[in-house]
């Protein structure tokens, strides 16, 4: 271009810039202190001109898109406006932008004029446009008469070529009429046809035998390209007996799509063996869908293959129907085979063998159940042995509910979702009838668990409730006559179960309406459960009077309270969980009846043990050792020496001993009881606790009245035959030398009675002591109301023989005995003179004094007992 200026064209290149290798015409290497400068330059087009050459290219023509060269004389010009160009600079992504579709290449069908005029003469006036359009009308009327002045100049050359075609047609019509051979063409015919002839029997036998094997190798064709079909029958039943039902059914598809409606006889042949096997695979499928028992897992399988085959009927619904009468006679199974005394486990209901864990543990972690184990606990070798049959059937019967139940409701799900068909959720046509149909059978799919819940709590109730079914009913469910009663234990097992069963239903969130039956049956059996309980306990008591040793400690009662007190806690603790109240359960004490009948066994059970201590009060024994004292020594460390282990006590020990049960049962325990009551959520414990006080006091009276009549009764009768022995007269007596011995005997067996007391219990003394006093009084005013007249003597030694016992029993005085006391003092003359009433003090200091050892018991202690 200059001397400073070259420009070249070069081949693809990477960079913009690169290095200019300088080369001598002697070979050397020069050096450029100058790099060149890549641009890319828009294609050339063939009229445009060009400093350098350009390569010849293959140009295409864009409004028919076809690769076939054209002339370049053909193309347009590259400027048809025939003015200058002005470029714009509008980008060329928002002219496709403004004019979707359409192109400014005006060789282009979607030829947009306004695009090209913007793109090219964007700055052009519109004068200049008017020009341009002049040019436009030029060009067209010079290209007509271009080509009608080209065919005027060939016109003599169309001429001279019609005239030789004349010629032709009219030298072969001449050679047919005038020679008998006919025309060259004919001749030409007949030679070809004869050639044909002998090439024919020449070649005929190779010939066939190449249509032969042209045919073969047409046949081998067919088959080698529909291999797939001819082969598909026998691959079909090869991998029916693998298993490979998905290989199966993607190969039926495929040739199902190919050859369905194919009209070719041989494909229509074989087509039809492929469905004959399709057929046998869709009843296999079926028989192996409704074959039990199964899992989950195969159940979805197997009705996702019969909907791809496209299976008659609903296989999923045929699935659900029959899993459904299968759990139903699995569960009559259950209790036919232990009516019959046989062990489950090793028949039909072993479905994961005998050391399978429970379906209950298994289903312990699900978020209505939240224990984190087994619900069972680990039992001993012997626990089947031990166990009630009917524990084990509930047991057994709730594993095999909750080991089928829930995947019946799973599958249930699944066909109301639509995901037997589609795991991945996507909506499709077998997705929508499925959900359809469960919309359809959902009131008979509903009717399915209500007959299971229901076959369940009428199984579980033939068991343990009998009498709460219809007696039609109880040849199918019941049966269980001969087996034991249940224990409070035993049931509070069942209703475990039971409960268990139940939170694991819900866990699957079956409507709570459907479970409803089985929280009745918890109701009755919680109530079951309390009353019977309370029955046991009421036996377990009435038992108590055997475990009586008679051995009292130092608040002089015996265990036999504290035992009753053990019982009825235990029976309360055992009581805990059944009267526990769970979600969705009701407090089974709030209910009127059961309130009155567990009020009523409450109070039972404490007369029965009020009757158990009456009992034991009149029992008696014909060894019981009478050389037994029970004078012991009140300061003796050991006072309770004489009632040790292998102690009989008499009759009046029994009385005493239990008197004092009596009132610890009345102070204590039944106060204790009632609280417990009352913890445990029991209704009517201040009806309880007050027929219970007022039963044991009842028997209280009862046995202090005894007691009184065989200790008292003795020593006011001892009065009056010592007071008139040798006989004495009151009217004809010596002067008193001091208190006679019948009084001192009579003193003495007051304190007999006194250490007996004393012995078992101190609080009894002074109630028992009173009333021995009171009598001992009583009697004494009427002997002395009896006497009709008194000697001087005589009055003195009967106010001797009063005052000397009643000082020495002054201490258990009361109302009654002071005023037998006073009766008898003024039935007596008064003392007249100084010395007599000397005499009398005299005598009464001497009394005090001879028996002022044994006269100490009568005083208020101020040492308590020493306990053991």
């Amino acid at each position: 271009m200059s001397a400073s200026k070259i420009v070249c064209r070069v081949g693809p290149a990477r960079d913009d810039k690169g290095e200019i290798i300088v080369t001598t015409k002697s070979g050397g290497l020069g050096t450029s202190t100058v790099s060149f400068k890549l641009l890319r330059p828009e294609r050339i087009g063939i009229m445009d001109q060009s400093a350098v050459w350009v390569d010849e290219m293959n140009y295409y023509d864009m409004r028919t898109d076809r690769n076939k060269g054209i002339s370049p004389l053909s193309l347009r010009p590259s400027n048809p406006l025939g003015i200058d160009t002005d470029k714009g600079k509008i980008p060329q992504k928002d002219l496709e932008l403004i004019f979707p579709g359409m192109s400014g290449d005006f060789t282009s069908e979607n030829f947009s004029a306004t695009w090209y005029l913007i793109e090219n003469h964007a700055g052009s006036s519109f004068e200049q446009l008017r020009i341009a359009a002049s040019n436009l009308k030029k060009q067209a009327s010079k290209k007509n008469e271009g080509s009608l002045a080209y065919v005027k100049g060939g016109l003599s050359t169309f001429f001279e070529a019609q005239d030789a075609l004349a010629a032709i047609h009219q030298k072969l019509e001449s050679d047919g009429t005038e020679r008998v051979e006919g025309s060259m063409t004919q001749r030409l015919e007949n030679i070809l046809n004869r050639a044909s002839d002998t090439a024919d029997a020449l070649f005929q036998e190779v010939l066939g035998r190449k249509d032969k094997a042209d045919s073969t190798r047409n046949a081998l064709n067919v088959l080698q390209r529909f291999k797939f079909l001819f082969n598909l029958p026998l691959n079909i039943e090869r991998n029916i007996q693998k298993g490979d039902y998905d290989v199966v059914i993607n190969d039926y598809e495929k040739a199902k799509s190919l050859f369905g409606n194919t009209e070719v006889p041989i494909f229509k042949k074989v087509y039809a063996e492929v469905e004959t096997r399709i057929t046998a695979l869709r009843s296999l499928l079926l028989k192996k869908l409704l074959q039990t028992p199964s899992t989950l897992h195969d159940q979805k399988r197997y009705i996702r293959y019969l909907s791809d085959l496209h299976a008659s009927g609903d296989p999923a619904w045929q699935c659900i129907d029959a899993q459904h009468k299968w759990i139903l006679q699995l569960m009559l199974t259950c209790r036919d085979e232990f009516i019959s005394g046989q062990r489950v486990g090793t028949g039909a209901l072993d479905l994961e063998g005998e050391t399978r864990p429970s379906a209950l543990g298994r289903l312990s972690h699900s978020a209505s159940l939240k224990r984190g184990g087994s619900l069972r606990t680990p039992r001993p070798n012997t626990w089947r042995i031990e166990t009630p049959q009917q524990v084990q059937f509930v047991e057994k019967l709730s594993d095999v509910v909750i080991g089928q139940l829930p995947n019946f409701w799973k599958l249930w799900i699944s066909y109301v979702n639509g995901s037997l068909f589609s795991e991945t959720g996507e909506k499709s046509g077998q997705v929508e009838k499925s959900k359809k149909n469960a919309r359809q059978r959902q009131n008979d799919f509903k009717k399915m668990i209500e007959e299971l819940t229901n076959r369940l709590v009428k199984l579980i109730r033939g068991a343990i409730l009998p009498t709460t079914l219809p007696k039609a009913e109880l040849s199918i469910y019941g049966g269980w006559e001969t087996k034991t009663d249940l224990s409070g234990a035993w049931l509070t097992q069942i209703i475990h179960t039971v409960r268990g069963c139940y939170e694991a239903l819900s866990a699957l969130e079956i409507p709570n309406d459907l479970l409803q039956v089985i929280q009745d049956l918890l109701l009755e059996l919680r109530v079951h459960c309390l009353l019977m309980t309370l029955l046991h306990t009421t036996e377990d008591i009435k038992r108590l009077a055997d475990k009586e040793d008679w051995v009292v400690d130092n608040e002089g009662i015996t265990s036999l309270p504290s035992h009753f007190e053990q019982c009825v806690v235990q029976m309360l603790q055992s009581l805990k969980e059944p009267l526990e109240i769970k979600a969705g359960e009701m407090n089974v004490l709030q209910l009127d009846q059961v309130q009155d009948q567990a009020a009523e066994l409450s109070v039972n059970i404490m007369r029965v043990f009020i009757n158990c201590l009456e009992q034991l009060s009149t029992t008696t024994d014909g060894h019981i050792d009478t050389s037994h004292s029970v004078t012991v020594d009140l300061t003796s460390p050991n006072r309770f020496a004489t009632v040790q282990e292998g102690f009989s006590p008499t009759s009046e020990q029994r009385l005493l001993i239990i008197l004092s049960n009596c009132q610890y049962l009345e102070r204590r325990t039944f106060l204790n009881l009632a609280d417990h009551f009352e913890k445990h959520g029991f209704t009517g414990t201040e009806k309880i606790t007050r027929v219970s006080v007022d039963a044991v006091r009842e028997l209280d009276r009862k046995l202090f009245e005894a007691y009184i009549e065989r200790r008292a009764d003795p020593i006011a009768g001892s009065l009056e035959p010592g007071i008139y022995a040798g006989y004495f007269d009151w009217r004809d007596c010596q002067t008193p030398t001091g208190v006679r011995n019948y009084l001192k005997e009579a003193l003495v067996n007051i304190i007999t009675v006194h250490a007996e007391v004393f012995t078992v219990s101190k609080d009894l003394v002074p109630q028992v002591l009173s009333k021995i006093v009171e009598s001992v009084a009583d009697e004494m005013c009427r002997l002395m109301q009896c006497v009709s007249s008194f000697s001087k003597n005589g009055a003195l030694q009967a106010r001797l023989e009063l005052c000397a016992l009643r000082d020495a029993i002054a201490t258990y005085l009361n109302t009654e005995s002071n005023a037998s006391f006073k009766l008898a003092l003024d039935a007596l003359p008064q003392l007249q003179s100084g010395a007599d009433k000397k005499l009398l003090e005299e005598l009464l200091n001497k009394f005090k004094s001879s028996m002022q050892l044994q006269l100490t018991c009568f005083q208020p202690s101020s040492v308590q007992p020493i306990k053991r």
